[in-house]
């Protein structure tokens, strides 16, 4: 789905997201996101330190990605894909470089949003976002 608007911007401009995961026996897990960028409708998500995250992408693609600034928040559920190498991957890499100086990136996990909601908050709250 091509993500609205208002769920792009507030992507790039949160100081808050975190992305949650679980495993292949139902256990969830969240953890703090910090570099982030769209590509197109993908939001590009970087591995620093994934361990758990990592294990669980791999017995289930499906993710829920959190962010919020203040009161105001959306949650995007996705599709999610690792990828290690590639031309994606090297733009990432040379993009960190030139950003976070010495930091070494892992992999990308690249989602494809399925949904939208608001999670502000307030009279919103839970609504599905739609173009």
């Amino acid at each position: 789905m091509p993500l609205p608007d208002v769920c792009r911007t507030l992507l790039l401009q949160a100081d808050s997201k975190a992305l949650g995961t679980v495993d292949a026996r139902g256990e969830v897990n969240i953890v703090p996101v910090s570099s982030l960028r769209l590509e197109g409708d993908a939001i590009i998500l970087v591995n620093y330190f994934f361990n758990k995250t990592l294990s669980n992408l791999k017995d289930n693609p499906r993710v829920s990605l959190v962010a919020w600034q203040g009161l105001v928040g959306y949650q995007i559920k996705a599709t999610a894909r690792y990828e290690e190498t590639g031309e994606l991957f090297e733009s990432v890499v040379s993009w960190i470089a030139e950003t976070i100086p010495g930091r070494l990136v892992k992999g990308v996990v690249v989602l494809t949003p399925t949904q939208c909601f608001d999670v502000s908050a307030g009279a919103t709250a839970g609504q599905e976002i739609l173009l």
